[in-house]
């Protein structure tokens, strides 16, 4: 799954990367620390062209009467994502990209305590997750939400934790927007290891309230 994760470029760069228009209340950037349930960066598009977005992380089914009226649904799994009434309709037609430097997972040895990894790009490029999004409620109540698309995992990322969150290369976000025609369902495969870094952090992070870039260094 991923449960946590770390996004540090600016609001105007990731409009500009991303060619879509920003919205005017996106949130505070950086964030070392990003828990479900806040606002994230989301682009999605339009009939005239890709927005940058704020949702909140946590997918709201139309059928919640309120938006914590079942589960809290943070991730969504590829491999049924299609057959679920939570996520089908929103797997066909409303996909979108969420931008992060990274993200984090917890390994816990045989007899030991969880310890925290962040797992980034090994081109210390933006990492990219695939998307869903869904509006619930009406006016003045209206919520856009999002939940990340996650695979099994493989490689080394495999002996960290079993799933991880399908990551899209530049040359197929338009492919999972909607905008080259059908295949998106193709895109949904775990990372190769070597497109990816990973190295153990501090246990600071396992409090959802810590901040700063001390949450990503690399720890013995």
């Amino acid at each position: 799954m991923c449960g946590r994760f770390a996004i540090t470029h600016a609001s105007d760069a990731m409009a500009r990367l991303f060619e879509a228009a920003p919205a005017n209340n996106l949130p505070d950037i950086p964030n070392y620390n990003v828990c479900p349930t806040t606002q994230i960066h989301v682009v999605f598009r339009e009939d005239n062209g890709r927005r940058l977005v704020p949702m909140r992380w946590g997918f709201v089914p139309r059928w919640y009467k309120t938006p914590t009226d079942g589960p809290l649904l943070i991730n969504a799994r590829a491999e049924t994502i299609a057959e679920k009434p939570a996520f089908r309709e929103a797997c066909r037609q409303r996909r979108c990209l969420i931008p992060a430097d990274g993200f984090y997972e917890w390994f816990r040895p045989e007899g030991g305590d969880k310890l925290p990894w962040f797992i980034q790009p090994a081109d210390e490029g933006p990492m990219v997750f695939a998307g869903i999004w869904q509006e619930w409620g009406a006016s003045e109540d209206r919520i856009s939400s999002c939940a990340i698309v996650t695979t099994e995992a493989t490689g080394h990322m495999a002996e960290i934790h079993h799933r991880i969150p399908v990551i899209l290369q530049a040359e197929n976000w338009a492919k999972w927007l909607g905008e080259e025609g059908r295949g998106a369902a193709r895109l949904m495969t775990a990372a190769a290891d070597e497109t990816l870094t990973f190295h153990r952090v501090g246990t600071a992070v396992n409090s959802n309230r810590a901040q700063g870039p001390d949450l990503i260094e690399e720890i013995d």
